[in-house]
């Protein structure tokens, strides 16, 4: 099993930026598929960002141009950096396996203040 902690989230004004990090206990991690997700109250969760064991991102339409992910395999380390941030990116953000996720972590709180 891999365990997956997240951090670095907390309370920014608009616009401002906050760089997540997601380690994993184990390297095996680095063959699969990452991806950041968010869970907003009342809301689904929904796959923000991810990126393959080969480095090719992909992102939701909206956080596209805002967000980037990147994977550091060596440290064993998945980061999402967020710049420009709005009000509606408040969630908790979770880092998890694509294809076939695990169970979810405790994530990390962000809060976008208006």
């Amino acid at each position: 099993q891999v365990q997956l902690v997240e951090s670095g989230g907390g309370l920014v004004q608009a616009g401002g930026s906050l760089r997540l990090s997601c380690s994993a206990s184990r390297s095996i991690f680095s063959i699969f598929t990452m991806g950041w997700y968010r869970q907003a109250p009342g809301k689904q969760r929904e796959l923000v960002a991810s990126i393959t064991s080969g480095y090719s991102t992909d992102y939701a339409d909206s956080v596209k141009g805002r967000f980037t992910i990147s994977r550091n395999n060596a440290n064993k380390t998945i980061s999402l950096q967020m710049n420009t941030l709005k009000p509606e990116d408040t969630a908790v953000y979770y880092c998890n396996f694509v294809r076939s996720p695990g169970s979810w972590g405790q994530g990390t709180q962000v809060t976008v203040s208006s």
